[in-house]
């Protein structure tokens, strides 16, 4: 998203405004921009362009929560493994969809068609693979006496291998009721096998929980680790025809979890048109192989062994995979609002579908088509070469900041485009938002028709014919309403603290005259703070404000004494947010000083803005203390007792020290006690050293720092 301040050229007959308040341009044109939103019927590549996606069929609804497995056999007959109640669904080539199974489990991890054409089918917890024949019929065909069966894979031979937990062992099982003595292959150290697959060769391959690794179970049932990812849950394995191997693994275990409630999305939060600068750096990209906080990646193991990282995510969980029949890459199903991705060998990535489902759970090609299920709720979709005849695409929500009048709307596109928008004061739109407008056809730009609001959305529908179509732009412009500056605090410093300014950083008066944003040059917005002085009687204010719409301030500062009707000015257009008062331009007393806050800098006449803030009272305070000796010094032996009163007329006595004959000044404290009152006598001994005369001065400070004296002369 980009905010862009002044001129922008762009198409016939566009004019913004020149003042600091200009027009703001929100601009979806990239990729990451673009996923933001919601597609439906559209593929969005690696550059962030919008085409029609591939036709997505819904086939067939299952009514149950989840598809944990599913498989295909020869005839292009889908069986559907579900849960929470352990059923499987049959759906034939012409899309009925019937109950083929019951097996009173909770759930159905695996399904694999065996050689003879029969269905076998892992369940779990405390489950069991059975064998189920054509008739639906299901007869127990191995119990491992294992916790979880997680996954099958169909062997060469005919046998069938079996990866269980909570012990990590693998089977392979040649014939019905078994032993899981004599089945027993490996007895790994893993807690799970979360996955099984077989190649061409015959080698069996075995993904892991909780270490992610993938194990090559070789004929003498010895596993060898090909892959050891630092994400816990090798969730998939699939095989590609070249002979590589595509593995997704998963940061948060799903063995552990199954069969948890998938969570819904959240839902995605409005996006403003501010761009990327010093105080909004973008979000630095990460390697593909830095895997620090990911949720999910596919790794692609070559025929040698050597592993690549095809794609890895820190925001979107993968959960199924299948070789791209194309034969360069992989597809992923994500719990990403249900969608497919379509990632090649080297890494360059296109959102292929989005579907209305929570979770992608399993993906299986067939033919040119391509089965997809999904869980919340369990559905069967189904997709191939064919591209659908229409698609939408839904962008995310721009929030203004503030109530917006809303301008153009332009963007760049082929074929048959047509945009349109709706608007609304909630940050995600519901009833209450207006409809979407007519459709604006004219890509050159169009007066958005859209009431004005906060927020605002807007629509594309790409249609097939005439020919391809696809959108890779589309700018808003909008003028948010002017919000009145802010003055959040006021900070009064300690008497005699002055405020020095510091060099401004020099910005190029041609980027001002310009329009520019001085960010688009690296140089941050932000005041440079001031230096803190001594200043004999100072009295120095500093401030906070903020403008909701981003505007230049300038302040003005006003004071009155407390018992005074009105404010008098004081200073007026400062564009630094602090000040110092030289407080002996005033008069004793207790002041008020009220900041002004001004966005006319940035608006014009009748349009700016102000807002103020009254500071707490700030004592004036320019008469030093009046000390006086009291009666005569009394000595005894080498010391003397003296006594002096003080008196401050617009304060308090803070503190007193005196000093015998210009000695090292020490404190003394009141008769009462404590320096606190605005008339404190001192009665205090003194140590004499030698004969003669000496002088005891006592220094006395009010609490604004002024101070006063006197002194005595002691005769020994």
């Amino acid at each position: 998203m980009k905010r862009i301040f002044s001129l922008v050229l762009f198409i016939l007959s566009f004019v913004l405004l020149t003042t600091a308040a200009d027009t703001s341009i929100w601009t979806v044109n990239s990729r990451a921009d673009v996923l933001g939103g919601d597609s439906r019927g559209v593929s969005i590549d690696d550059t962030g362009a919008i085409t029609i996606a591939p036709k997505l069929a819904e086939v067939f609804k299952t009514e149950q929560p989840y598809i944990w497995s599913s498989v295909v056999d020869p005839a292009g007959n889908v069986y559907l493994g579900t849960g929470g109640d352990g059923r499987i669904f049959k759906v034939d080539t012409n899309g009925k969809g019937s109950l083929f199974s019951d097996l009173n489990e909770l759930n159905v991890s695996a399904l694999v068609i065996g050689k003879s054409g029969e269905l076998f089918a892992a369940t779990s917890p405390d489950g069991k693979v059975y064998r189920i024949d054509s008739s639906g019929k299901a007869d127990v065909y191995f119990d491992p006496k294992e916790k979880y069966i997680w996954s099958l894979a169909l062997m060469p031979d005919g046998s069938l291998a079996v990866g269980t937990g909570e012990n990590g062992k693998i089977f392979r099982v040649k014939s019905a009721n078994a032993t899981p003595e004599s089945s027993l292959v490996a007895d790994t150290s893993q807690t799970h096998i979360v996955s099984l697959a077989t190649d061409k060769q015959g080698n069996l391959y075995a993904g892991t929980d909780s270490n992610g690794l993938v194990l090559r179970i070789g004929a003498d049932g010895k596993p060898f680790a090909l892959l050891d990812s630092p994400l816990r849950e090798l969730h998939q394995i699939a095989v590609a025809p070249d002979g590589s191997i595509y593995a997704l693994a998963i940061g948060e275990s799903v063995a552990t979890a199954k069969p948890a409630e998938t969570p819904a999305p959240a839902a995605a939060k409005p996006v403003s048109a501010t761009k990327p600068g010093p105080t909004t750096p973008e979000t630095a990209q990460k390697s593909r192989y830095d895997l620090t906080g990911a949720k999910s990646a596919v790794y692609r193991i070559m025929p040698d062994g050597a592993a690549d990282i095809l794609w890895a995510s820190s925001t979107i969980s993968g959960f199924s995979i299948a070789p791209n029949q194309s034969g360069d890459g992989v597809l992923i199903g994500t719990s990403d609002k249900g969608r497919i991705y379509n990632v090649t060998n080297d890494g360059r990535e296109t959102l292929l579908l989005q579907t209305d489902a929570n979770q992608i759970s399993t993906l299986r090609p067939f033919g040119k088509n391509i089965f997809a299920t999904s869980s919340n709720q369990g559905s069967l979709f189904k997709f191939g070469s064919e591209t659908a005849a229409e698609g939408s695409y839904e962008s995310a929500v721009l929030d203004a900041k503030s109530f917006a009048s809303w301008g153009r709307i332009w963007w760049r596109s082929a074929g048959n485009v047509q945009i349109q928008t709706r608007s609304g004061n909630t940050g995600k739109p519901d009833e209450t938002w207006s409809a979407w407008s007519n459709a604006y056809t004219d890509q050159a730009g169009a007066q958005i028709a859209s009431p004005k609001a906060k927020y605002l959305q807007w629509r594309a529908v790409l249609r097939s014919a005439p020919g391809a179509a696809s959108l890779s732009e589309v700018n808003v412009s909008f003028l948010p309403r002017n919000i009145a500056p802010e003055v959040l605090s006021i900070q009064i410093l300690p008497t005699n603290v002055g405020l020095v300014p510091n060099p401004p950083i020099q910005i190029d008066p041609n980027i001002e005259l310009s329009g520019l944003d001085p960010q688009d040059f690296g140089m941050p917005n932000a005041a440079v703070a001031p230096r803190k002085v001594y200043q004999r009687a100072a009295r120095s204010l500093q401030w906070t404000a903020e403008d909701r719409n981003g505007d230049k301030l300038l302040y003005d500062v006003y004071f009155k004494q407390v018992n005074e009707a009105t404010f008098k000015l004081l200073k007026e257009n400062l564009d630094q947010n602090f000040l110092t008062v030289d407080g002996q331009s005033l008069a004793d007393g207790q002041y008020i000083f009220k900041i002004v806050a001004k966005d006319s800098p940035s608006n014009p006449t009748g349009v700016a803005l102000s807002g103020d803030r009254i500071s707490d009272p700030i004592d004036i305070d320019n008469t030093p203390p009046v000390v006086t000796a009291i009666g005569t010094p009394q000595t005894s032996g080498d010391r003397a007792r003296v006594t002096f009163d003080a008196q401050d007329a617009a304060s308090y006595i803070s503190r007193a020290e005196y000093s015998v004959n210009g000695g090292d000044w020490q404190t003394v404290y009141p008769e009462d006690g404590i320096s606190d009152g605005p008339k404190e006598r001192y009665s205090f001994d003194v140590s004499l050293k030698g004969t003669g005369e000496h002088v005891v001065t006592l220094r006395v400070f009010d609490a604004n720092g002024n101070a006063g004296n006197a002194r005595v002369l002691v005769k020994q």
